[in-house]
């Protein structure tokens, strides 16, 4: 059974950071391709950024040059570093692979 915890949300000032964690289970992130979405209230959920087999990063044209998704093959994590956050960062970002979803961990930028 393929499980994903995701965590790291938080209250945090424009400008600021925070780094999410994606703990997985179930399934090697090693030999996955591993993405996070997130869903802002009212809209649907949109997709953030994915990594593949190869290390091969993608990213959503909003968050490109501020957000960064790696992974820790040890300890079977995914990470989104997210920097000079803004309030339309605003949302629940949810980890995603092998057609799982976590639960989602809460992320507001507000001042």
């Amino acid at each position: 059974q393929v499980q994903l915890v995701e965590s790291g949300g938080g209250l945090v000032q424009p400008g600021g950071s925070l780094r999410l964690s994606c703990v997985v289970s179930g399934i090697s992130v090693r030999y996955n391709g591993m993405n996070w979405y997130r869903q802002a209230p009212g809209k649907q959920r949109e997709w953030v950024a994915s990594i593949t087999l190869g290390d091969t990063t993608d990213y959503a044209d909003f968050v490109k040059g501020r957000f960064t998704i790696s992974r820790d093959n040890a300890k079977n994590t995914v990470y989104l570093q997210m920097n000079s956050l803004k309030t339309e960062d605003t949302a629940v970002y949810y980890c995603n692979g092998r057609q799982t979803w976590g639960q989602g961990t809460q992320v507001t930028v507000s001042s």
